[in-house]
């Protein structure tokens, strides 16, 4: 009993904490600008949960710059109305939407499928959509839900992807991986015995679990890929405190005063987006300067389990028997 208290109540702690920490570290920085980005006329990305928060100011941004963006979204309408917004901003966006439902291994492959018969590029794949701090619950496929959606929706995603994503790149211009990830995977466990999170339910262990499960899945990924002589790159974005709807799910009187701080002392979306951006298009970032964990327009150390080579390769292997993938 005393062991399943602290079970649920430790990683409160520990998060409400590490945000608090996150916070302060945030308002007595110097926030990162982004610098002009070079046009990406003829390049192809995909932007996941890109209808609103930090997305949607991704694809607004590389509209703007030339490139072709599909929006990948369960909510349609929402999807829409962002498509709409952003080709009256810019008459000449190359803007589109398509259904993308992360908590569905079905809807990954039929995206996916939608898109490879239009045998387009792929340049720029953002992972951006993610849940946080949701009831209990499982996606269509039997996954805990954060598990399910912030990392083996888009590790699905990513692996089906990954032939276009070699293809499209070349010398001076690699295709790029980006993974938004949270500084909450510091405070991550990786249970391969329980990866569902069967044995004590925690929803602030859950979500910290996923994005720590990014950062391997990202680290991972590179590496490979560079080690196969790939033209492609795989990195990891911390975007900070950033007023979205993400914090939703919190405790309903935590949930009303984040509302009230988070418009004073949050990022906006618009902020948040910046190091998403400037990862997925600088040209500083080409080839082997790609990869790692970014924060704040920098690259940073994060926690020693993300760099551990039996973990990550373990956390990949089972991720592929999960998916049903060889």
């Amino acid at each position: 009993m005393l062991s399943a208290i602290r079970s649920y109540l430790l990683p409160i702690i520990k998060l409400y904490l590490l945000g608090l920490k996150v916070l302060l570290v945030q308002l007595f920085s110097r926030s990162f600008r982004l610098p002009v980005m070079p046009r990406q006329d003829g390049k192809v990305a995909i932007v996941t949960g890109g209808g609103r928060g930090i997305g949607y100011e991704v694809v607004r941004h590389m509209a703007r710059l030339g490139a072709h963006v599909i929006i990948g979204g369960r909510d349609e309408q929402e999807g829409l109305a962002a498509v709409r917004r952003i080709c009256e901003e810019y008459k000449e966006a190359k803007v589109e939407f398509t259904k993308l439902d992360l908590a569905s291994l079905q809807s990954v492959r039929q995206f996916v499928q939608s898109f490879k018969e239009r045998d387009l590029p792929l340049n720029i794949l953002v992972n951006n959509a993610g849940v946080m701090l949701i009831p209990e619950g499982r996606t269509e496929d039997g996954f805990e839900q954060h598990f399910g959606v912030n990392y083996l929706g888009h590790f699905l995603l990513t692996w089906l992807l990954l032939d276009t994503l070699k293809d499209s790149g070349k010398c001076g211009y690699f295709s790029r991986v980006v993974n938004v990830s949270s500084s909450a995977h510091r405070i991550g466990e990786i249970r391969l015995n329980d990866l569902n999170s069967c044995q004590c339910y925690s929803a602030h262990a859950a979500y910290c679990q996923s994005k720590l499960a990014q950062l391997l899945f990202s680290s991972h990924l590179h590496q490979d890929v560079q080690r196969g002589g790939f033209p492609l790159s795989s990195c990891a974005v911390d975007p900070g405190m950033v007023d979205t709807a993400l914090y939703r799910h919190l405790w309903t009187p935590l949930c009303l005063a984040q509302s009230a701080i988070a418009r004073l002392l949050f990022r906006t979306p618009a902020e948040g987006a910046v190091t998403v951006l400037y990862v997925a298009l600088s040209p500083a970032l080409e080839g082997e300067c790609g990869g790692g964990y970014w924060a704040n327009g920098r690259r940073e150390m994060t926690t020693p389990a993300t760099f551990n080579p039996q973990l990550q390769l373990s956390l990949w292997e089972t991720s592929i028997q999960l998916l049903g993938l060889q």
